[in-house]
């Protein structure tokens, strides 16, 4: 990129479930945090934030326009305020753009999801094909199943591999404080869990209901090296969407991922992902998902996903640890698991992630997904 965008601040809540607690509650909690972290306020001198963004949707946060409280609870009136209804990645995204425009110098990005507050499957059935598809009940989870059954038939994934998946995700939730489920669990664990919905059994998708809040504050180069001492550069991004209608694509590829991480790869200076990048975030809603975003993110060749969770390449100490946090399937709500990676890859590279910290990452892949079996992938490459 011509010039370059940075994150200067990132925060994040406890990932559980927050009955009692108020979306405004949430949003409060973290933009607060990343403002205390910077100094940073809403000021009309040109010297505080300049705009904000808020990712989540409405139907999964229960009240209609439940990111109407964000305004007045962090001061932010009067300013250029713009909503996101995808994955928080894309939030990140426009930011990032927004920035890069000239229309702000300095952004404010929070999402936000209350998954308590609603039943998850009913609404994603909601987002399905009206005429056909919502009749007979298919969701998010049974699209999942389809493409699920699709590429592991195809490829010859086997269900222990994928059950590796979830055993490393589980294992390295236990370094992470924020994660909602950090239990131990073995292969066999896995495999004998109740099946959810054929071939996915519980134990292989994301845990249900979480409520939580993410916040980035963005600027930039100028600002973000007055503001911070440890900006994390945005160095390429993009996104793409596949057809809605799950018959018009082969379940066992993920096209869309491909082209959205071959443009951001481009623009970063990216030609072999899995020897530069030093730590990556993938957002998998569901075992299977992990090893397909691999191979359609370039970090081993296609039918290859389940040989590359075998190789061991992928757990912490390994050629590039995926998903250090735990990842979306140790608990992050819907809507903000491209966020969390977002968040997750900059404490790396400030070298604050604690217990779950890689050695010495220098470049890191975010990945935010969404829609029916991965309809919308969003690729964002970050550098300190």
């Amino acid at each position: 990129m011509a010039q370059r965008v940075g994150i200067v601040a990132v925060a994040q809540t406890k990932f559980e479930e927050k009955p009692g607690q108020h979306i405004g509650e949430l949003l409060y909690q973290t933009s607060r945090d990343v403002m205390k972290q910077t100094g940073l306020e809403f000021k009309d001198d040109g010297t505080g934030i300049d705009s904000t963004i808020a990712s989540g949707y409405d139907l999964m946060s229960g009240p209609g326009g439940a990111y109407m409280f964000l305004g007045y609870i962090v001061g932010a009136w009067q300013r250029e305020d713009e909503r996101v209804i995808e994955d928080g990645s894309m939030a990140v995204y426009y930011a990032a753009a927004q920035i890069l425009s000239g229309h702000a110098d300095v952004t404010l990005v929070v999402g936000y999801s209350k998954e308590t507050q609603i039943d998850k499957n009913l609404i994603e059935c909601l987002s399905m094909d009206q005429i056909y598809q919502r009749r007979i009940g298919l969701d998010f989870v049974s699209a999942a199943a389809l493409q699920a059954m699709r590429y592991t038939t195809k490829y010859g994934i086997t269900p222990e591999q994928l059950a590796k998946v979830v055993v490393k995700a589980r294992k390295n939730a236990k370094n992470n404080p924020y994660a909602y489920c950090c239990d131990s669990l073995t292969v066999q664990d896995v495999l004998r869990s109740t099946m959810l919905c054929d071939p996915i059994r519980v134990q292989e998708a994301k845990p249900t209901p979480v409520d939580g809040a993410c916040a980035l504050i963005l600027a930039t180069e100028d600002k973000a090296k007055k503001l911070t001492k440890k900006p994390v550069w945005i160095t390429g991004m993009s996104s793409c969407y596949d057809h809605h209608e799950l018959g018009y694509r082969d379940l066992a590829n993920c096209d869309a991922l491909v082209t959205a991480a071959s443009k951001a790869y481009k623009m970063a200076g990216i030609t072999n992902p899995l020897k530069e990048f030093d730590v990556a975030e993938i957002s998998e809603h569901y075992s299977y998902q992990e090893p397909l975003w691999c191979e359609g993110l370039g970090l081993c060749g296609k039918g290859e996903g389940g040989k590359l969770i075998d190789s061991g390449k992928t757990e912490m100490g390994g050629e590039l640890p995926v998903n250090p946090s735990g990842g979306v399937l140790s608990g992050i709500p819907h809507c903000l698991a491209g966020m969390h990676s977002v968040v997750e890859c900059a404490l790396q590279l400030r070298g604050e992630a604690d217990k779950r910290q890689v050695k010495g990452p220098k470049k890191a892949l975010a990945h935010g997904v969404d829609g029916p079996a991965g309809q919308l992938h969003c690729v964002i490459t970050l550098e300190n």
